[in-house]
């Protein structure tokens, strides 16, 4: 069966692109008990380019005053995502959630993924920042949770501190753009059949092998 190429652009700080996570790895887990083989690529995609890294206030605040919502239209959303959450085996801790800027955590998966650990470390830094309620934005907490999938912290840290992997972050923004993406996660198949949102991990599938018996 053919290979298929699976290119997802997400933003860290998206609570739909883990639930897309869990969804994908379900169709993929799925495809390949049946013979088929899947290779997935995340790009960077930032919905909140201008969030600073300590931002000054919790989620429901932030989507509050910058989302024009009442508080509780917020709080019914939150409810709501995370139950869907729940669904995928995910426990979202958005009372705690630390808001913060994602362009150091993309140029941190740039590295990762030039040394075959780009999975673990999307991975991880997802179950930081939704499940953990961990800060991931600064040097330190990054570099301390790039040490936990293997890489070197002293690297990170040097990498970090520099411009290092900003061109590989807005060379995926720029083909995000290119595409018409204006939303995550978004699915590219085979560089050309595109799915949009948390899809159920049966659609992914279906179109798996759709793209497969092509």
């Amino acid at each position: 069966m053919q290979k298929i190429k699976v290119d997802v652009w997400s933003d860290i700080a998206c609570p739909w692109c883990y639930i897309g996570k869990r969804k994908l790895e379900a169709a993929v887990g799925e495809f390949q008990a049946s013979g088929g083989e899947v290779e997935v690529e995340y790009h960077s995609f930032l919905l909140n380019p201008d969030m600073p890294v300590d931002y000054q206030g919790g989620q429901a605040e932030y989507l509050s005053k910058h989302k024009g919502l009442p508080l509780a239209q917020v709080s019914q959303m939150s409810e709501r995502i995370t139950q869907i959450a729940a669904s995928v085996g995910l426990k979202y801790d958005f009372e705690n959630q630390i808001m913060t800027n994602t362009t150091m955590a993309h140029r941190l998966l740039h590295l990762a993924k030039e040394q075959g650990l780009q999975h673990q470390m999307k991975e991880r830094l997802m179950a930081a920042h939704f499940v953990e309620a961990k800060h991931v934005g600064t040097i330190e907490s990054l570099a301390d949770l790039a040490a936990e999938v293997g890489l070197s912290r002293g690297d990170v840290v040097s990498a970090l501190e520099s411009n290092a992997y900003q061109q590989a972050v807005e060379n995926d923004i720029s083909a995000a753009k290119d595409m018409g993406i204006t939303g995550v996660p978004f699915f590219v198949i085979n560089q050309k059949y595109g799915i949009s949102g948390a899809q159920d991990s049966m659609v992914l599938l279906d179109a798996f092998k759709q793209v497969a018996a092509e």
